[in-house]
C-alpha cells in the first residue's frame, strides 16, 4: 500500500495495488482483498433498539394517567381493578411496540433497498458492482453524476470536475488531473485524487481505489459522527398536535365530570377512576404509531411498484401534487433505443434486425459505402458504453451508447478490435454547453479525432463534410440540406445525433474546431406500453403533465401526441432559447407559460425557472431528473424523482423518491399511495375521536339526569384497548379506493382534521351515544334489570356499536356492501378479533368478573344487537344526505 498516493507516479501506484489498469483485478484477487479489508462501508448508524422502542411506548401522558389510577385502585385496596389496569397498561404497550417494532424496522429495510452502484473492470470487463463490495485496487470507470463511493486516485482524466463541499467546505467545484503532486498537499490541494462521499459535477475519467470504509477521508471523519435523530414527518408533527390538543381539552371535559360526581355523593374512588378513564379513552394516543405504520406500509406498496422514497415527509407532498415535470427518455419512452435510420452522403439507411442495413430496401455493406462505414466508426470509437452481442446482461453505459455499438455490429464493426486499431489517448467528455463529445485515437497516420454530438452543435463547428467522393466544403446550402434532414427525422419520433470527425498531428489540439461532418443517425425510442393509460389517470385525477426535455422540439412534438399527453398536433410547445428570463416574465407571460404542455431543449437553469415559476402559481410540482444537472431542479420540486436505472447517483441522492424501472406509470402509482396514505390516516382519525366522544357523551349525559353510568371504569379502559387498536390499525393500512384518483388533488396545508370533518365526528358521535343511552334506558325501564345488568347492556351496545361503525369510514358515494372499508381485509381481520374478545368479556369468567359484566338474556342480546345498528344506519344516511 501507499500511504500518499498524490505524491506518486501512476505506474508506481498500480504497481503497489498490484493492478493492471486496463484488465483491473482478477476474481480471487477481489476476494482475498475482501476478507482482508472487509465491505465498503462506512460505520453503520445503529438502527433504532428494540428497547428504546418499547420504552418509548411508557411515554406519554395517557400512562401517567392510567398509572395514577391504578396507585389510587391499590391505596383504597382494590388490588383486582389495580391488577387491571396495569394489565391494561402493559398490553398496550405490548401492541404498541410490536406494531411500531414492524414498522421502523420495514422503512429501514427500504431504505437499504436503493444501494449505489460503481462501474469497474475486473478480469478485463467493465461491470456495474454493488458500491460496499469495492476493494483497493480496483479500477473504477468515473462519468459526470457520479458519487465518489472510496478514495481514488485518478489515472485518467478528461474535463473532470468534482463537488468537494461536503468534505472540504470549498463550494465552487474542483477541476481534477493526474498530476504527481507534493507530499504535504492538502487535503484541499489533492487535485489528482477524488473522495468517497464527493460528486463529480462534469466530465470523465478513470482511477484506482485506494481506500475503502473506515481507511478513507469520509470514514475518519464519520468516527466522530454521533446517532443521527429520526426524521419526523410534517404529518406525524400535525398529528401529534391534535393529540396534546385533545389530551387538555377532554382533561378539562373529565374533570368536570369528577367533580360533577363528587358533589353528587358518587364513591371517590369510582369517580376518580370513571374521570381517569374517560380521559384514556377519549384521547388517541396511538395516532403517531398508526401514522408510522401507515406511511411504513404505504412505503411497501409503493416499492413494490418501483418507487423507493428517500424522504419519509414526501408521502404526504405526494397526495397534494397537482403538476409532474417528466422528461421523455426512459420515462414516457421504454429507454430502449436502437438506431433506426443512417443518413450519409450515401442516401438514408434503414436498419433491420434480420437484414442488417438497408437502402431503398436493397441489402448493403458498410464496405460499399465509406461515408456509411466511417460514420459507424466513429459511433463505435466515440463511446464509453460495453455492448456483447446477444448477452444484455453484460451491458453497461448509457442505452444511446449501447445502442450505437449495437448498431455497427452487422457491419462486423466491433469496439473491442477497433480501439485496438486506434488506441484511444485522450478523451473529452459530453458536456452541457458544448453538447458534444470527441475521442482521439492514434494510428498510423496520426491522431484521428471522433467527434458525436447534438445535430446544431457539430453543423456549427464543422467547416467540411465527407462524401463518397471525399471531403468537400460545407456550403450554406449544404447546411439547410443537412437541418432539413434532422428536422425530418425528428418528425418521426427519433433522437437525432451528428457525428463528426478530423485529423491532427497532436492529442492536444482543440476537439471542436474545423470538423468534417460524416452523417447523421436516428434512433427509436418507442413510447412505454402503458403510457396512455397512465396519463388517463393523471388527467382524471386532476393532475397536469408537462414535458421538459433537452431533446429537438420535433421530436418532443411527436413522442407527446404518440403518448397522449397531448390531443392535438399543433399543441403549443416552447424551445428554451425563447424563453425569457423568470425578471422579464409579464403576468400574462406567466399565465401562458403554466399551460404550454412541452418544453424543449431546456436547460438546468430554466428547468429550475420553470419550477419556481408554477410553485409561485400555487402548484405542487413533481419533477423527473436523471443528471448531475438535474440536482439543484430535483431539490427545488415539492417532489423530485430520479431515475433508477438511467440516473447519477447526484441525482438520486438529491430527490425525494427513486424510480426503479425509471416509468411513468410508477409515478402515478406513488402518487395515488401518497393520497390513500393520507385518506387513510384520516379515516382513523375520524372513526377513533368519534367513538371517543361517544364514550365521554355516554358517561356525561347520564352523570347530567343522575342515571347509572352506562359504562364502568374497567370497561372503558377494556374499550380503549380493544376499538382504539385493531379497527383503527386496519383502516390505516387500508389499501385504498380506486376513486383516489379521480377526484382533484387536496389543498396544501389541509389540515387533517377540517370543519367539516369536526361536524361529521359530532354527528357520529351523538349517534352512537344515543343508542348506548337507549339501550340502557330500555334495559332498566321496559325490561327492569338491576343496575349491573343494564350496565352490560349499555357496554356491549357501546361495543358493537363501535365496531359497526367502521363501516360508516367508506368514501363518499361509495356502495354499501363494495366499497374500500368492506375489500379491506383486515377490517374483517380486525372484526372478527374484537368481536372474539367482546364474547370473551361476557362468557370467560375471570375475565367477566372483572369487568362486572352480566351475560344478557336472549332478548337482551336482541337489544344489544339492534341498538348497536342504529348510529351504522344513522351514519349511512348522514353520509348520504351530506355527502360525507
Amino acid at each position: 500500500m501507499i500511504e500518499t498516493p498524490w505524491s506518486h507516479p501512476i505506474d508506481e501506484v498500480l504497481s503497489a495495488f498490484e493492478v493492471d489498469r486496463d484488465s483491473g483485478l482478477k476474481r480471487p484477487q477481489v476476494s482475498a482483498r475482501k476478507k482482508r479489508y472487509g465491505r465498503n462501508r462506512l460505520r453503520e448508524i445503529q438502527k433504532k433498539q428494540a428497547w428504546r422502542i418499547l420504552l418509548d411506548q411508557f411515554k406519554n401522558l395517557i400512562i401517567v394517567l392510567l398509572g395514577a389510577a391504578a396507585a389510587l385502585s391499590y391505596f383504597f385496596g382494590d388490588w383486582l381493578e389495580g391488577s387491571a389496569i396495569l394489565a391494561v397498561i402493559f398490553i398496550n404497550a405490548a401492541i404498541g411496540f410490536a406494531t411500531e417494532l414492524k414498522a421502523v424496522r420495514s422503512m429501514e429495510a427500504l431504505r437499504r433497498m436503493g444501494s449505489t452502484k460503481t462501474r469497474v473492470r475486473r478480469d478485463g470487463r467493465v461491470m456495474a458492482v454493488p458500491a460496499d463490495t469495492l476493494v483497493p485496487g480496483d479500477i473504477v470507470v468515473i462519468e459526470g453524476g457520479d458519487v465518489i463511493t472510496a478514495d481514488i486516485r485518478l489515472i485518467a482524466a478528461s474535463k473532470l470536475q468534482a463537488d468537494e463541499s461536503a468534505l472540504t467546505g470549498e463550494s465552487l467545484p474542483v477541476e481534477k488531473s493526474v498530476a504527481i503532486l507534493p507530499v504535504k498537499a492538502s487535503l484541499a490541494e489533492r487535485t489528482n485524487m477524488i473522495y468517497k462521499g464527493t460528486a463529480i459535477t462534469r466530465g470523465a475519467g478513470e482511477g484506482v481505489v485506494t481506500a475503502t470504509g473506515m481507511e478513507t477521508e469520509l470514514g475518519r471523519i464519520s468516527a466522530l459522527v454521533a446517532e443521527a435523530e429520526d426524521e419526523i414527518t410534517p404529518l406525524e408533527k400535525r398529528l401529534d398536535q391534535l393529540g396534546h390538543k385533545l389530551i387538555w381539552v377532554t382533561l378539562a371535559i373529565t374533570a368536570v365530570i369528577g367533580a360533577a360526581g363528587l358533589v353528587r355523593g358518587k364513591d371517590l374512588l369510582i369517580t376518580l377512576e370513571t374521570a381517569i378513564a374517560l380521559a384514556v379513552a377519549s384521547i388517541p394516543e396511538g395516532l403517531p404509531i398508526v401514522a408510522t405504520i401507515a406511511l411504513a406500509k404505504g412505503m411497501h406498496r409503493m416499492a413494490k411498484r418501483n418507487a423507493l422514497i428517500n424522504r419519509l415527509s414526501s408521502v404526504e407532498t405526494l397526495g397534494a401534487t397537482t403538476v409532474i415535470f417528466t422528461d421523455k427518455t426512459g420515462t414516457l419512452t421504454e429507454n430502449r433505443m436502437t438506431v433506426s435510420r443512417l443518413v450519409v452522403d450515401a442516401g438514408e439507411i434503414r436498419t433491420d434486425a434480420e437484414k442488417g442495413y438497408l437502402l431503398d430496401d436493397r441489402q448493403v455493406h458498410p464496405e460499399d459505402f465509406s461515408t456509411l462505414q466511417c460514420l459507424l466508426r466513429v459511433a463505435v470509437l466515440c463511446n464509453n458504453a460495453a455492448y456483447e452481442e446477444g448477452d444484455d446482461g453484460k451491458s453497461s453505459g448509457d442505452p444511446l451508447e449501447i445502442a450505437l455499438l449495437a448498431a455497427g455490429i452487422p457491419g462486423g464493426i466491433h469496439r473491442k478490435p477497433l480501439v485496438a486499431s486506434f488506441p484511444e489517448v485522450r478523451e473529452e467528455a459530453f458536456d452541457t454547453e458544448s453538447k458534444m463529445m470527441a475521442t482521439f485515437h492514434e494510428d498510423e497516420n496520426g491522431v484521428l479525432v471522433a467527434v458525436k454530438g447534438a445535430p446544431e452543435a457539430v453543423l456549427s463547428s464543422s467547416t467540411r463534410i465527407l462524401t463518397e467522393a471525399g471531403e468537400s466544403e460545407l456550403s450554406e446550402e449544404a447546411r439547410d440540406v443537412w437541418t432539413a434532414h434532422t428536422e425530418r427525422l425528428a418528425r418521426l419520433g427519433l433522437r437525432v445525433l451528428a457525428f463528426a470527425q478530423k485529423r491532427e498531428s497532436s492529442v492536444e489540439a482543440p476537439p471542436y474546431r474545423d470538423l468534417t461532418l460524416i452523417g447523421l443517425a436516428g434512433l427509436l425510442d418507442s413510447p412505454r406500453a402503458d403510457i396512455r393509460d397512465a396519463l388517463n389517470v393523471t388527467c382524471k385525477a386532476g393532475l397536469r403533465v408537462v414535458m421538459v426535455t433537452g431533446d429537438q422540439i420535433l421530436t418532443a412534438r411527436n413522442i407527446a401526441d404518440a403518448v397522449g399527453l397531448t390531443h392535438d398536433k399543433n399543441a403549443e410547445a416552447v424551445e428554451g432559447k425563447d424563453l425569457k428570463t423568470p425578471e422579464t416574465l409579464s403576468r400574462a407571460d406567466r399565465r401562458r407559460l403554466v399551460r404550454i404542455p412541452i418544453f424543449a431543449r431546456v436547460s438546468p437553469r430554466q428547468k429550475l425557472d420553470l419550477i419556481s415559476l408554477y410553485q409561485a402559481e400555487g402548484e405542487v410540482v413533481a419533477m423527473t431528473g436523471d443528471g448531475v444537472n438535474d440536482a439543484p431542479a430535483l431539490k427545488k420540486a415539492d417532489i423530485g424523482i430520479a431515475m433508477g436505472l438511467r440516473g447519477t447517483q447526484v441525482a438520486r441522492e438529491a430527490a425525494d423518491m427513486v424510480l426503479q424501472d425509471d416509468a411513468f406509470s410508477s409515478i402515478v402509482a406513488a402518487i395515488a399511495q401518497g393520497r390513500v396514505i393520507f385518506d387513510n390516516i384520516r379515516k382513523f382519525v375520524v372513526y377513533l375521536i368519534s367513538c371517543n366522544v361517544s364514550e365521554i357523551a355516554s358517561v356525561g349525559l347520564a352523570a347530567a339526569v343522575k342515571a347509572p353510568l352506562p359504562l364502568l371504569p374497567l370497561q372503558i379502559l377494556f374499550l380503549n384497548l380493544v376499538t382504539d387498536v385493531f379497527p383503527a390499525l386496519a383502516l390505516g393500512v387500508g389499501a385504498g379506493s380506486p376513486e383516489v384518483m379521480r377526484r382533484e388533488p387536496r389543498p396544501t396545508g389541509e389540515p387533517i382534521i377540517t370543519r367539516r370533518h369536526w361536524v361529521v365526528v359530532g354527528g357520529y358521535g351523538l349517534f352512537i351515544t344515543i343508542a348506548v343511552l337507549g339501550a340502557l334506558a330500555v334495559a332498566i325501564n321496559g325490561f327492569g334489570l338491576g343496575e349491573r345488568e343494564a350496565v352490560s347492556i349499555s357496554f356491549l351496545t357501546l361495543a358493537l356499536a363501535q365496531l359497526w361503525h367502521i363501516f360508516n369510514m367508506s368514501d363518499p358515494g361509495a356502495g354499501f356492501l363494495r366499497n374500500d372499508i368492506t375489500r379491506n381485509p383486515f377490517v374483517w381481520a380486525a372484526l372478527a378479533l374484537c368481536l372474539l374478545l367482546i364474547f370473551a368479556a361476557v362468557e370467560l369468567p375471570i375475565l367477566s368478573e372483572i369487568l362486572d359484566v352480566a351475560a344478557p338474556t336472549r332478548e337482551g342480546w336482541l337489544l344489544v344487537f339492534g341498538m348497536s345498528l342504529l348510529p351504522l344506519a344513522a351514519g349511512r344516511i348522514f353520509k348520504r344526505v351530506f355527502e360525507i
